[in-house]
């Protein structure tokens, strides 16, 4: 559950074994509580956090930061690994020229991240932390 000291909340796909490897990376090098990790995908999602819409945390990826600015797909990236001290790797992802091809692949991802999890991890879906092959 987020907390009102974290800098980030960061809304993330818990069947998505990719996702689940991003977000446990970002949690083992930010122990300070700047960011806070929700699965989108848990029963209590709706209801603590009716301000965001599934549907559209299910397309995109989502963040929210602590003054409330909602922030989606490659600018949650970029934000949560600064956070986590390593936006150096991510800083090419601001450059207005990368970003043009950037942004389309990401969504493209984004559309087709359980398949690519399968081809990448051999792992296509996760339930309640248990990823599973379909």
């Amino acid at each position: 559950m987020p907390t009102e000291s974290a800098a980030l909340t960061l809304f993330y796909d818990g069947y998505c074994p990719l996702c689940v490897h991003e977000v446990t990376q970002l949690g083992k090098l930010c122990r300070d509580g700047q960011i806070a990790f929700v699965d989108i995908q848990t029963a209590h999602f709706a209801s603590h956090f009716a301000h965001i819409d599934y549907q559209e945390a299910n397309r995109i990826l989502l963040g929210q930061r602590a003054d409330g600015q909602i922030l989606r797909g490659l600018d949650v990236t970029r934000y949560a690994w600064q956070l986590a001290g390593r936006g150096w790797l991510v800083a090419p992802l601001g450059w207005r020229w990368v970003r043009w091809l950037a942004d389309p692949l990401y969504l493209w991802f984004a559309r087709h991240r359980y398949r690519i999890s399968g081809w990448l991890t051999g792992q296509q879906r996760c339930d309640n932390g248990q990823c599973r092959r379909d």
